[in-house]
């Protein structure tokens, strides 16, 4: 009898011990800010397909096609917006949590509003969460997973800068940097007006393969086939490098009312025009010009970017090169 006893107490104590080891595993296994807060991070095997963005009424649709990423369903997406985008989905961690005071200060008092971003496999919602973007932290964000949540500062582990414009709700961020990206049968005629040289411009006539050089509406004469024709297959991947989002609507207009630096207009067969302008950037303001780089702007879109004379220079030809030296 007092052996059973024993047995049955042995028994229980074996059980209470299971239990408590497997209390153990639970409490150490679960996220130290409670896991319905923290999942942020996409899960493990999912395939990202969807991705949509939005902020005080304006939203930005990313969504793969046909294994090809597109904006709002009507332009290709910038693929290395889409890579960065898709790396932080799923690798980002918690640096930190954020106390209330921090966010009360940071966030509520400065009523800065966040980006809603909803991650879909397919149709399939899986993840959702709220990412407030501040200068406040080197990492440029801090998200909760809805608004009652708790607060948490948010990295992708390896890369040290801001990851708060890989959500950004502006259809401008997220289109390729290219301003043109043209075979030579996808020009009918290509015009280069130099505002500080006019003796350099010039204009090529493409039509069905049969070449014209001319300047002032004179036809020319004894230019270089070849150069001419090399110079139409350097519209093939000229891109720009970055918007200029800082300028402010003042300096904006004190460049686009300035004389251009030089004026490059593309006619596409179907009578589509690319008119690529562009200006001088000068450094912080003051008369040193910047000899890397230029303002520029497309009449397509109604904004300035930055382009590297690295990138443009192969059309910044003058008139004499198509000739023989």
């Amino acid at each position: 009898m007092i052996l059973n006893k024993i047995s049955v107490k042995n028994i229980l104590i074996a059980i209470l011990l299971i239990v408590l080891l497997i209390a153990v595993f639970m409490i150490r296994n679960r996220s130290a800010f409670g896991r319905n807060q923290t999942s942020f991070a996409t899960p493990a095997g999912r395939e990202i397909t969807r991705i949509e963005l939005s902020l005080e009424g304006n939203k930005i649709l990313l969504e793969k096609m046909d294994e090809e990423w597109r904006v709002n369903g009507n332009y290709d997406a910038r693929s290395s917006g889409i890579s960065f985008i898709l790396n932080i989905l799923e690798e980002m961690k918690i640096k930190s949590p954020v106390s209330p005071e921090f966010f009360s200060k940071e966030i509520s008092e400065k009523n800065l509003q966040p980006v809603k971003v909803r991650v879909f496999e397919k149709k399939k919602l899986i993840r959702s969460f709220f990412v407030f973007r501040t200068g406040s932290n080197i990492y440029g964000n801090i998200m909760k997973v809805r608004p009652g949540a708790k607060p948490f500062i948010v990295y992708f582990p390896g890369f040290e800068g801001d990851i708060g414009p890989a959500f950004t709700v502006d259809e401008l961020y997220w289109l390729p940097y290219m301003v043109f990206n043209l075979l030579p049968s996808e020009i009918s005629s290509a015009t280069l007006e130099n505002f500080n040289d006019a003796g350099s411009s010039f204009k090529i006539d493409n039509n069905a393969g049969s070449i014209t050089l001319s300047a002032n509406d004179t036809v020319l004469t004894g230019w270089d086939t070849l150069r001419v024709r090399r110079y139409l297959s350097y519209f093939t991947m000229i891109p720009f490098e970055s918007w200029a989002t800082d300028l402010t609507g003042e300096e904006k207009s004190r460049i686009t009312t300035g004389t251009p630096f030089c004026r490059i207009t593309v006619t596409k067969p179907d009578g589509r025009i690319i008119e690529l302008t562009m200006w001088e950037k000068f450094i912080g303001g003051s008369d040193t010009r910047d000899s890397n780089r230029l303002w520029a702007r497309t009449g397509e879109k109604d904004e300035l970017f930055v382009i590297r004379y690295f990138d443009i220079d192969p059309l910044l030809k003058k008139r004499s090169y198509f000739f023989a030296e």
